[in-house]
């Protein structure tokens, strides 16, 4: 089968590989019909993620159809469509038990699709733990419209959830990237007083104002953000950070930008260490959230998007066949034409 591959540091390549088989009662295999290119996969070819092993075939943001399902896998069965989590999770221990399934005590647990073990940049895909690891998409939903259920979507439902947000808060989300557009859709739902979104690339403030009018976007270039912010709230500063930029300067801004007891979520996933300059911040008193998306909310994303209250279909703006991932990788990286997400048919 093809698939694309971590070769080396800043080298994929697209290669022929044996279709994975099961290794342990509760795998499945999946074969892949949509899958997608994450920033995170481009900081695995950069060098910034220390534990992915060269060898394993990247992605993890993929929808498809069981092909095969272990003995122990109760939940999918071969037929289903699915959506697949980018996380691998048991279930049973104390993490897992307690909802911070990135924390997984399992070998594989964690983020180990794309990065640890091979991931879904091919045609077909072994996930572990299946009965966690996949989730059924509802006959209504298209692939589509559940292609970034398991990473980028868990990841804004995620943020939003843990953030604590009133319905009279200001919201501040820092980047209208896709990992920030998809943050910006869940804590709309929240129905918070005010949503503010930072982001300084043109023709994502056009995105954002075209899709969510509802939120006001402002260029930080052209508008001091500390004090745009405290203009638009009523609390010196907003109630609710999310940091979904991830630069040392988007980092200074979540929290300068932040009134005095408010929350602080890092979304982000930073190339180089951040500095907490607590005497600049002491008497803020503020409560700092970070860390990776624990992904067990998929089931009551794939409802509400059955139900019509999130799409994140307009953030697809390119679609690939595998045979051409890598100029799908080139125009990702190099953020050409206009784009946000692209979809890789198999």
């Amino acid at each position: 089968m093809l698939a694309y591959t971590y070769k080396e540091h800043g080298k994929f390549i697209l290669e022929e590989k044996e279709r994975p088989v099961l290794k342990d009662p509760k795998d499945a295999i999946v074969k892949v019909t949509l899958a997608s290119i994450c920033t995170s996969d481009l900081h695995i070819k950069h060098g910034s993620v220390p534990r992915a092993v060269p060898g394993i075939t990247v992605g993890h943001e993929l929808v498809g159809i069981v092909e095969e399902a272990g003995s122990g896998v109760t939940k999918v069965k071969p037929g289903d469509r699915v959506t697949v989590n980018v996380e691998t999770f048991c279930g049973e221990c104390f993490f897992c038990q307690h909802g911070f399934v990135n924390n997984c005590e399992d070998p594989d647990g964690g983020w180990a699709l794309g990065c640890r073990i091979d991931g879904g940049q091919a045609e077909y895909v072994r996930v572990p733990h299946a009965d966690q690891g996949l989730n059924r998409i509802p006959d209504s939903v298209t692939d589509e419209q559940a292609l970034f259920v398991g990473d980028i979507l868990a990841t804004g439902y995620w943020a939003a959830r843990i953030s604590e947000i009133k319905p009279d808060d200001t919201v501040l989300i820092i980047g209208a990237g896709p990992t920030g557009l998809c943050t910006l859709a869940c804590v709309l739902l929240k129905k918070p007083e005010k949503v503010i979104v930072c982001e300084t690339d043109e023709r994502r403030i056009a995105f954002v104002r075209k899709h969510y009018p509802q939120a006001l976007v402002f260029d930080p270039r052209s508008e001091d953000p500390e004090s745009f912010v405290r203009s638009h709230t009523r609390h010196r500063g907003a109630d609710v950070v999310l940091e979904v930029a991830g630069t040392e300067k988007t980092f200074e801004m979540a929290w300068k930008c932040a009134r005095p007891n408010a929350i602080v979520t890092v979304v982000a996933l930073y190339d180089r260490p951040q500095t907490l300059p607590l005497p600049d911040m002491y008497g803020k008193n503020l409560t700092f959230k970070t860390g990776g998306v624990d992904g067990c909310d998929c089931d009551a994303i794939l409802k509400l998007i059955g139900e019509g209250k999130i799409d994140t279909t307009p953030l697809i703006t390119h679609t690939y066949p595998l045979e051409k991932i890598e100029e799908a990788y080139e125009l990702f990286e190099e953020k050409r034409d206009g784009v946000i997400k692209v979809a890789v048919r198999v």
